[in-house]
């Protein structure tokens, strides 16, 4: 299985603009910048996908193994925070916030055993350190 998404980007650092698009369409010709990526602005930017992507990962995988454990999960919900170093220019890391109820009550070390288990094993957190391919055409 292979997802899709795809940018675009026109002029300079700062004062240019992007889009970015997804195989879904669910983000299409999305803007992104300068300003909305180390600013104020209105649109998204890497780091923020970024963080919305493994909040959602690590929120199914926690849901998945609850499942797994014999456990219905009644409420989860996770925010997670990137950290993005402006002087390296470089995430130094990402802290999840999870929130969550079981309707068949767990007690908390199991939940808390779950979580750290997703938060080792979600696609996400395995893809943060995986080799990056690369093929250029410049026309």
């Amino acid at each position: 299985m292979k997802r899709t998404a795809n940018a675009h980007w026109n002029g300079t650092l700062q004062a240019g603009q992007g889009e970015i698009t997804t195989q879904s369409t669910v983000l299409n010709k999305t803007q992104y910048s300068f300003k909305t990526r180390f600013a104020d602005g209105i649109g998204t930017n890497p780091e923020e996908l970024l963080a919305a992507a493994h909040a959602g990962c690590f929120t199914m995988a926690v849901g998945a193994a609850l499942t797994q454990a014999g456990f219905t999960p009644n409420d989860l919900t996770t925010d997670a925070i990137l950290d993005l170093d402006m002087v390296g220019l470089s995430v130094t890391g990402i802290h999840l916030e999870l929130k969550g109820s079981v309707i068949d009550g767990v007690d908390e070390a199991t939940f808390k055993q779950v979580a750290e288990g997703a938060k080792a094993n979600c696609i996400i957190s395995k893809a943060l350190n995986v080799p990056i391919t690369l093929n250029v055409t410049y026309a």
